[in-house]
């Protein structure tokens, strides 16, 4: 049986509780930050606890912001006419990083899953609707995973966008760059030819 002191014991258990992090992994965490000095895990924890009062909710695009309106939705050099529709905060990171998207995003936080319970009502559908009935979107890009979830998220509400008559496209899926085809499970490259593209 393992013997922690209580306030050890109530580190690992709140570290175990993150996602992705099991017993061992906590044990470690906990053991680093106790042999961080004070003012460095002083410093976490204030970070943590800035994080928590000082981020919100975009009320346009419901990424996170540190303002009632994010960066991205109150900059005049943004496309206003194209949406791209993701699962999460981090799916925005991740396609800024590519420097080819210049429209406004769109974040669900989450998808739908029958089997987790999570219906449309329990991500941001209705305030993506909302935001269509302006008139001002030509297109929305949906850039939810390529899962069961995710492929069931975009048929959703590419059904829900069908009567505004908006463009409604879907991120290509398919090899990634860098692997070897041999390698490469039959769905992905079953979409990969499905996707392919003149040269």
């Amino acid at each position: 049986m393992e013997y922690y002191v209580t306030p050890l014991q109530n580190l690992i258990e709140e570290f175990e509780k993150l996602p992705g992090i099991g017993r061992k992994t906590a044990q470690r965490l906990a053991y680093h930050v106790l042999n961080m000095p004070k003012e460095r895990s002083e410093k976490l924890a204030s970070s943590i606890l800035e994080a928590k009062r000082k981020i919100c909710y975009c009320e346009i695009c419901q990424n996170l912001s540190e303002d009632k309106i994010c960066a991205i939705c109150s900059s005049p050099k943004r496309d206003r006419s194209v949406i791209c529709v993701t699962e999460s905060p981090k799916d925005v990171m991740q396609m800024e990083r590519t420097h080819e998207f210049s429209g406004l995003y769109h974040v669900l936080h989450g998808a739908i899953s029958p089997m987790d319970n999570i219906g449309p009502d329990d991500i941001k559908i209705k305030e993506l609707m909302a935001r269509i009935s302006s008139g001002e979107v030509k297109e929305v890009i949906m850039a939810t995973n390529p899962n069961l979830e995710g492929e069931t998220t975009a048929m959703y509400i590419s059904k829900l966008l069908k009567p505004f008559g908006i463009k409604v496209t879907r991120i290509a899926h398919g090899v990634p760059v860098g692997s070897e085809l041999e390698y490469t499970d039959e769905v992905t490259l079953s979409k990969a030819l499905k996707g392919r593209i003149e040269l």
